[in-house]
């Protein structure tokens, strides 16, 4: 047999490396849903389910808001969202929304407990190295790698082929923040702090594995409370994890960012983040539909791609 020359080696080598660099893959992302009664909301959302069921992504992520901001926050109704979420014949990934225990405190939620609340999600709703759905995948959670942030399960990561994927815990009514209330300011102040350790550590993985795709996924639409040249109030919930964390170092990456969340209801697809009064033009928005329009989006990824995201809608009349 004819010995390899080391030109060859390398061509084969680099092939490789071409073949990685340029995977492909899709998976599902949803949220604020369902909206409404089980009746009539909990029947479409069902539909919508079987569809993504069908479509046979590599994983779906619900980025939080499995109820209505004017449904109580039972047990009962944990339950049924529990068992939604067990509905996926993939793995899911959820992250939590304002609806599902920020609000909880309103009397039209029943005048529930928030940290009360929030400690039955980690409990129903977030395992330590696992996702949900009928074929999980193994997740990393800052709670269980981060010692100091111990409380934080529902921080989590993956990596899909190259892309690397992260969950932050970051809610719509402006991330909670409440200067009025010690107890809330106190909440904040905590997760604002896991969440930009975990958004750091990702950065830092991606860099160490010369990642070039990296995706967030979070409740909130921090857009909300951009001003034109791209900055947020000091005193704003989203000032700390957002203009002072992960935008600067997206500012910096060398690839591409997707940042896929909720909250307003609205399919958006853009790239609309700013720094400094310029567009980042590494960093791309998903917003997912919700409420009152039962869909969800499939987002494929072409790594190696100069635009390496795109994005279908998948909605249930």
């Amino acid at each position: 047999m004819k010995k390899m020359s080391w030109n060859s080696w390398l061509f084969v080598l680099l092939l490789s490396a071409t073949h990685v660099s340029a995977a492909t893959f899709s998976f599902v992302a949803l949220g604020d849903l369902p909206y409404g009664s089980d009746e009539t909301a909990g029947v479409k959302y069902r539909q919508l389910i079987t569809q993504i069921n069908a479509l046979n992504p590599e994983f779906s992520i619900h980025v939080g808001d499995f109820k209505a901001g004017n449904a109580h926050c039972s047990d009962e109704e944990f339950e049924r969202q529990r068992k939604h979420f067990d509905l996926f014949k993939g793995a899911l990934i959820y992250t939590p929304g304002d609806n599902d225990w920020t609000d909880c405190g309103r009397k039209s939620n029943g005048s529930y407990d928030p940290l009360e609340r929030l400690e039955k999600l980690r409990l129903q709703f977030f395992k330590p190295d696992s996702s949900l759905g009928q074929a999980p995948l193994p997740l990393v959670t800052q709670g269980k790698v981060m010692p100091t942030y111990s409380t934080f399960i529902e921080n989590q990561r993956w990596q899909f082929s190259n892309t690397l994927f992260t969950t932050v815990h970051i809610v719509g009514s402006d991330n909670r923040f409440a200067p009025n209330n010690a107890e809330a300011e106190k909440e904040l102040l905590a997760r604002d702090q896991a969440n930009i350790a975990w958004m750091k550590e990702a950065f830092r993985i991606a860099a160490s594995q010369k990642l070039k795709t990296l995706v967030f996924a979070f409740q909130a639409d921090v857009i909300r409370g951009m001003s034109r040249s791209g900055t947020w109030a000091e005193k704003t919930g989203f000032h700390a994890s957002i203009e002072k964390t992960l935008l600067p170092l997206a500012k910096e990456f060398q690839g591409s960012i997707l940042i896929v969340h909720g909250d307003s209801h609205n399919f958006e697809f853009d790239q609309t983040f700013m720094l400094e009064s310029q567009v980042l033009k590494n960093v791309y928005r998903l917003e997912v539909p919700g409420a009152k329009t039962t869909g969800a989006v499939s987002v494929t990824i072409e790594e190696g791609n100069s635009i390496p995201f795109s994005v279908k809608k998948i909605i249930v009349p």
